[in-house]
């Protein structure tokens, strides 16, 4: 779209949901265009860019975006992502050119495109699941981090320069300076998280299409759907998805909360085969190798939604702004005692551990499950316990840290020996001053994990089927009233998103909601053993394994070996190089 004053070209992918609020302050000004030709955002941002610039804009905006902002008087382009980088955008240089867009596969059609493979970014990978922090899995081409501008001028594009990135909203300083406005009177503070969140939740209702809500039955999508069936005089239409596996199947409870709420429910049921024919295309929906196997669930209700409304509000990043995680409990108690411990005595301790196999554990707590309460029961016990001994030799809360929030803790492993970086763990995170170390682990969540898994997983996963998903816990004022909660209000008595619950129970009653948290998962293990064995193996080919040369052939196949034996828990490791593999093979890449 074009300015009105002729200056200014935008391409812009996203939502602005405050733009309404902007146009009248626009129109109030005095300053902005009479001749407005729609009511669409794109224009209103265009006539903010114009009046105001292009950061103040920004930091007045709400939303969802990633935005290409030509300027025609300058002869320079900015480019933008929103806050928490809901939207992807990718940039790079291209025999000499400079490219950008939401896939790669858009700058694969760029003249010159050569689509080399970055060695850098394997490890990271092999350990996280997904392609992390600004680097692509192809050389020269980067994401523009969440809450960052770039701006780069005909003359530095023509001489191959890309300037430095610059961080328009600083989400360590919006989080230190909410602390220090901390508000310690509870019921003001769970007041301003409520007040926040019906705003949030009245102004992404907002819709000209088909509007609904996904529906788990947990805490965080309980509450905006509660909180947008309050603030409509219709049914809100909610949707869940049913599994034909009883263990991962949340239906049942998410029909109950709609049940109580009143909403107008529909439950999508999907079988594993509807799953397991969705495998072979995960390498084209998600651009970069990606093995969150949350994404299979995840793409699936986005396809069954999308078949009744246009734009689904998600109770996204609920668990990483007010302390729903495990390791948020786990982490706390945990070094305490650790950390007095001598380093050989917790090395024996984890090899004690793990001399009951995983399976076992997982039978003492179906036994345990049967007395314990259910905040005490834990889904795959044994895996945590696991995941635990090889966490206790950790030298450093935030070596802890990084095992905890690692899919595989030793992606060196798999790994040729030239290729491994040999940097610990904790390297990847910063130390920051002024933070509680549970805080500092829900700000590295919000940073990392949110960023570069949760919300890409949810963006590829509606996009390929045209839904638009919208996150109302992404909302700045949200954010600070999050982190302007006293911690014990976050996490209490062992139990995580404590002020959500409050706020949820005004709405829901308690016994409804309260269960082990499941997430969103699949019966990987079960699969690959199974129904995906013949996939997998084709994969795990030597020849295949070796058109990727960083990888140990050897190692991929002793895990395999390994889990086909049922002799532990390798489903996740093994969904990762799998999705690598997978990856190579459908951009026709290797030796």
């Amino acid at each position: 779209m074009l300015s009105d004053c002729g200056r200014f070209v935008v391409v812009f992918n996203g939502e602005i949901y405050n733009h309404n609020a902007l146009r009248r302050e626009l129109k109030s000004s005095g300053k902005a265009s009479t001749g407005w030709k729609g009511h669409s955002d794109t224009e209103t941002l265009l006539c903010a860019f114009t009046v105001w610039g292009v950061e103040k804009t920004l930091e007045m905006a709400t939303g969802m975006f990633a935005i290409a902002l030509w300027d025609r008087e300058e002869q320079a382009l900015t480019l933008a992502r929103d806050r928490f980088g809901e939207k992807p955008l990718y940039y790079g240089l291209v025999a000499g050119d400079l490219v950008f867009g939401s896939e790669l596969k858009a700058l694969q059609r760029a003249p010159g495109w050569r689509g080399e493979v970055e060695p850098s970014v394997l490890e990271n990978y092999l350990r996280y699941g997904c392609v992390s922090g600004q680097e692509s899995i192809f050389k020269d081409v980067f994401k523009l981090p969440a809450g960052c501008l770039l701006k780069v001028s005909v003359s530095d594009a023509r001489n191959g320069v890309l300037p430095g990135v610059v961080q328009w909203w600083p989400p360590v300083e919006a989080a230190r300076t909410a602390l220090e406005g901390r508000n310690n009177n509870p019921e003001l503070a769970l007041a301003n998280v409520e007040q926040a969140l019906v705003a949030s939740v009245r102004q992404q209702m907002a819709a000209d299409v088909p509007l609904g809500a996904f529906l788990s039955g947990g805490v965080d999508s309980s509450l905006i759907v509660a909180l947008m069936q309050s603030q409509s005089s219709q049914k809100i239409r909610t949707f869940s998805v049913g599994f034909d596996d009883p263990r991962y199947d949340e239906s049942e409870h998410a029909a109950a909360v709609a049940a109580h709420l009143g909403t107008e429910h529909t439950t999508l049921r999907a079988t594993s085969e509807m799953a397991l024919d969705l495998v072979p295309k995960l390498p084209e929906l998600y651009d970069e190798p990606f093995a969150d196997s949350s994404q299979l669930p995840t793409c699936l209700i986005s396809s069954l939604t999308r078949q009744h409304v246009t734009v689904a509000l998600s109770g996204d990043a609920g668990d990483e702004l007010f302390g729903g995680y495990n390791r948020y409990v786990w982490v706390p108690r945990v070094w305490g005692k650790l950390s007095r411990m001598p380093l050989p005595m917790r090395q024996a301790l984890g090899r004690m551990l793990k001399l009951v196999p995983s399976a076992g554990y997982d039978r003492l707590m179906y036994l345990g499950s049967k007395v314990l309460p259910s905040r005490y029961q834990i889904r795959t016990f044994g895996e945590k316990l696991y995941k635990l001994a090889d966490v206790l030799a950790c030298s450093s809360d935030r070596a802890l840290y990084g095992g905890l929030a690692s899919m595989n803790r030793h992606p060196e492993q798999l790994l040729r020996p030239d290729y491994r970086s040999g940097n610990p763990v904790e390297d990847l995170y910063p130390a920051l001053a002024g933070f509680d170390q549970v805080e500092w682990m829900m700000l590295m969540d919000t940073l990392n994990f949110m960023v570069d898994d949760v919300l890409l997983k949810v963006d590829r996963a509606s996009m390929a089927s045209s839904l638009e998903v919208r996150a109302p816990f992404l909302d700045p004022a949200v954010f600070a009233a999050a982190w302007q909660l006293p911690l014990d209000m976050r996490v209490r008595n062992g139990e995580g998103k404590w002020a959500l619950r409050q706020i949820l129970y005004r709405h829901v009653p308690r016994e409804l909601i309260e269960r082990p948290k499941m997430g969103f998962a699949i019966p990987l293990d079960d699969w690959l053993r199974g129904p995906l064995r013949e996939w997998a193996e084709d994969l795990l080919a030597e020849s295949n394994i070796n058109q990727v040369p960083q990888l140990d052939a050897g190692a991929v196949k002793k895990m395999w070996s390994a889990h086909v034996a049922n002799e532990g828990h390798f489903a996740q490791q093994l969904w990762i190089v799998l999705q690598l593999l997978a990856w190579f093979r459908h951009w026709g890449l290797g030796n």
